[in-house]
């Protein structure tokens, strides 16, 4: 397994390749206020001509995450493109080409916040009210009525669909995510509890290599070019590795409780994952 790079800087990267795909939640922002140092970063590259796409699990509308950024301070004109894995979701229940979601039914419980209707919203899908009535769940997360933090609350939910034999879609693989210092559990990890008592689910986003397709051909780069940048190893990294991407780790996202700044810690958590990223940094500064 090749050696990870210890980095402070990502202009010691960026040299090395011609296009970026950046995870957005944990390198570029923390859901509330944009990370220090990586809207310059955003800006050097774009400096250097090299296209940057935004590639994020959020379980919303491509324009909606980028709404969320403007509110930040971060233009749109600071980076190339930007695909959600609510985006993606949009797109395969409106075309239904998936043979997954062809099945379906028109027929929808969201399980997630109001403010992710938007994935969704302007289909001809009927909302209901219940499982019991539903064809599919799309489960964009907790909402707002429930906790985000305790798993075990969703069970009778979660029992619900399952007795009604319900297909779930998942919009957002990511288990946790910190925002503004929170931990808060995420689709992903209501998803896991689904399967586990035996609930057929479809995942939407990083790791599967699938979501990289339309990312590519958005900063047309060659592959061997390309430098994937996450805070995630479940997501960010081991999708990357999965679409044959080289990836670079940054550290101060959701694994920064976990590892602090001990090299030994960090390379044996790569290596535990089986993953090999090219470099890792603490944080996405120039």
């Amino acid at each position: 397994m090749s050696t990870m790079q210890h980095l402070a800087h990502f202009a010691d990267l960026a040299a090395g390749y011609d296009g970026f795909i950046l995870d957005l939640w944990g390198v570029i922002h923390d859901g509330v206020t944009p990370y220090p140092g990586a809207v310059d970063c955003l800006a050097q590259l774009k400096s250097l001509g090299k296209p940057t796409v935004l590639l994020s699990n959020a379980p919303r509308r491509s324009t909606v995450a980028q709404a969320a950024m403007r509110g930040m301070g971060i233009a749109d004109d600071a980076y190339t493109g930007i695909l959600t894995s609510g985006e993606a979701t949009h797109r395969m229940l409106r075309d239904r080409t998936d043979p997954f979601f062809a099945t379906l039914g028109n027929r929808v419980y969201h399980l997630g916040p109001e403010r992710d209707r938007n994935v969704f919203d302007t289909l001809p899908l009927t909302q209901v009210a219940t499982p019991a009535e539903a064809d599919f769940v799309l489960n964009t997360g907790p909402d707002d009525l429930g906790s985000t933090t305790d798993l075990d609350s969703w069970t009778p939910l979660l029992q619900a669909c399952r007795d009604a034999g319900l297909p779930m879609v998942c919009a957002n693989p990511d288990l946790e995510v910190i925002r503004g210092g929170n931990r808060l559990i995420c689709a992903g990890l209501l998803t896991q509890g689904y399967e586990a008592i035996g609930g057929q689910a479809r995942w939407i986003g990083k790791p599967d290599p699938a979501i990289y397709a339309p990312v590519l051909a958005m900063l047309g780069v060659h592959p061997a070019r390309v430098l994937a940048v996450g805070d995630a190893l479940r997501t960010d990294i081991a999708g990357a590795t999965a679409a044959g991407l080289a990836s670079c780790w940054v550290l101060g996202g959701i694994h920064a409780e976990d590892l602090g700044t001990d090299p030994a810690r960090i390379d044996a958590a790569a290596g535990a994952a089986g993953l090999a990223p090219v470099a890792c940094l603490p944080a996405f500064v120039w």
